[in-house]
């Protein structure tokens, strides 16, 4: 190879070529890790196997980085006769001293560096005093001529062997989120394309890019072969550690900054980074579309750890469930984390054990040891026997709560920040469905005529269905308030926004069970998205609000849908 900018000859010593080494050492895990979770096959032996490769890669990718620094620090030190061997492998054995020490004392002293932060009592605490703690041992490490990296590293390292490592993963989640883009933003502003296009470097780039590929497939499936594999499942885990993540940008960076990387290098270690990053999850997911084992000789079920599942009515019951088990599990001391927010997937630490809680449809499932399964089984009597105890308080009449009395206390007319209100509710008020004089002679031919109108309008595609709900939830608890209204709501995805219809009666219903028992008159009905944020409770008290005793007389009084638009806008 020859110096890009000047044509000077390029030893295997030289900083390109230890940097480019180095890039290619490291492997993303968070990408290896997505792709085998989307596969269910993230516990399987070749996932097992490259989750640990990939977080070895890492760690060697940071030993090297920091042997790799002391021999460029010694060649820069030395003079025109030519390398100092004795002073590279004296600067070598101690970076590499020095990185293993500390963290061999992070391993150790892990639990009593848990214990010290959360002294601290709150998680946000916890999570700061940690991230603190990382950027100290990070200047620390800088004060002896490392990367700052490799300290933050070992301080990761220590705190990932504890209970609290998802309270601080949580709770840091923000910071990530802000200075993650402004990293990718700044690594993509430092590469030269100009250059990078041009044919020669373009070309290299390519070849290098292919280079690392060759390189991860070989030689991670070839050792993959004497250890049990078959050639599916050492291709597999060749495959998972393809990518090389954000650990090589920061090498790169660091490479960059010191001044050991020329620019047009760094650029082809972005343009490497880049390709092996989008070309990886395509040939991971073609090696995982066959299910066979990538065993030579497929091992039997586990009987360490399994699944429980718990069955339940229904998709809300559940959820209610694991809500109740995470503040059981906080209440014996246990670390939660939410692994993800729209699948309803928990992760619980305390010392040792370790419980994944997934929620799914009407299932509970649990991912645990059998030791532990005594544990959760008490912990789900105990819940369910609350949450049985709270369901019967609920099933008795409203007005043992003193709910209805409340309700009579609050002042319906204040007209607090009203414009403000209007402004959010607004849009979704208009899309509201005004009838005035409405022909019916029951509550159910009430609710079926409006249910008519949806359909009719296209706000509804499949009324019956939306009907059955609304029937069971009118059979749960009557919707009928005082003063003449009723507000019968449904949740459902059958919904694709907030949809409303306000009806006005031509004559009062008597069959509509209220609170006050007087006879229905005015009739809301809402029908709002399951899964979605719709402002639903803000529009009821909005129209509360405006349903005072002026507001009923004006509504009833009005005999177009103009005209009962203006009542609530």
């Amino acid at each position: 190879l020859h110096r890009f900018a000047g044509g000077d000859p390029v030893s295997f010593l030289s900083a390109e070529a230890l940097f480019m080494g180095i890039m290619s050492t490291a492997t993303s895990v968070g990408i290896t890790a997505r792709i085998l979770s989307e596969h269910k096959a993230i516990d399987s032996p070749e996932g097992v196997t490259t989750m640990a490769g990939a977080v070895i890669d890492d760690v060697l990718g940071i030993v090297v980085l920091a042997v790799g620094m002391g021999v460029l620090s010694a060649q820069k030190a030395g003079n025109a006769t030519g390398i100092d061997w004795y002073a590279i492998g004296k600067i070598a054995f101690k970076a590499f001293g020095i990185w293993l020490g500390a963290t061999f004392v992070g391993v150790i002293s892990a639990r009593k560096i848990s214990g010290l932060l959360k002294m601290f009592g709150s998680e946000s605490s916890i999570a700061i005093m940690s991230f603190g703690m990382a950027l100290m041992v990070a200047g620390l490490f800088e004060s002896v001529h490392l990367a700052m990296i490799i300290g933050a590293y070992v301080m990761g390292l220590a705190l990932s062997r504890t209970d609290i490592r998802y309270v601080i993963n949580e709770n840091l989640m923000p910071i990530y989120s802000f200075m993650v883009p402004i990293f990718f933003c700044v690594m993509g502003m430092m590469v030269d394309l100009r250059a990078l296009f041009s044919i020669p470097i373009f070309t290299f780039g390519l070849i290098f890019s292919v280079l690392a590929i060759v390189a991860k497939i070989l030689g991670c499936s070839i050792p993959a072969l004497f250890c049990g594999f078959n050639t599916r499942g050492a291709l597999r885990i060749g495959a998972g550690m393809i990518p090389r993540g954000e650990v090589a940008l920061i090498v790169a960076g660091i490479g960059l900054a010191s001044g050991f990387l020329h620019p047009i290098v760094f650029s082809v270690g972005i343009m490497m980074t880049l390709l092996t990053t989008l070309i990886a999850p395509p040939i991971m997911v073609e090696f995982y579309k066959n299910k066979k084992s990538g065993l030579i000789h497929p091992q039997a079920e586990d009987d360490i750890s399994r699944q429980l599942s718990l069955a339940l009515p229904s998709d809300e019951v559940a959820i209610a469930l694991c809500e109740r088990l995470i503040k059981a599990f906080r209440a014996e001391g246990f670390f939660t984390h939410r692994l993800s927010h729209s699948d309803y997937i928990w992760q619980m630490r305390q010392d040792d054990v370790e419980i994944g809680m997934s929620c799914k449809d009407e299932n509970v499932i649990f991912d645990c040891s059998r030791s532990e399964e005594p544990f959760i089984a008490t912990a789900v009597m105990y819940v369910t026997t609350e949450l049985t105890r709270l369901a019967r308080e609920l099933a008795k009449p409203v007005e043992t709560f003193g709910i209805t009395d409340f309700v009579r206390t609050v002042d319906t007319s204040a007209n607090i920040e009203k414009k403000q209100v209007d402004s959010y509710i607004a849009r979704y008020l208009r899309n509201f469905i005004m009838i005035p004089g409405l022909k019916a002679g029951n509550k159910e031919e009430t609710l079926a005529e409006m249910m008519k109108i949806l359909y009719v309008k296209g706000k509804i595609k499949k009324p019956d269905a939306v009907m059955k709900l609304i029937h069971e939830r009118e059979a749960a608890m009557s919707t009928g308030l005082e003063d003449g209204i009723a507000i019968p709501h449904v949740k459902t995805d059958l919904a694709k926004t907030l949809i409303g219809i306000v009806a006005v009666l031509e004559k009062e219903i008597t069959d509509y069970e209220t609170v006050d028992g007087s006879n229905i008159k005015i009739v809301i009905l809402t029908i709002s998205p399951q899964t979605m944020q719709t402002p639903h409770l803000r529009i009821i008290a909005h129209i509360s609000r405006a349903l005072d005793s002026m507001g009923r007389t004006k509504l009833i009084a009005a005999e177009t849908e103009k005209e009962m638009f203006d009542v609530f806008m």
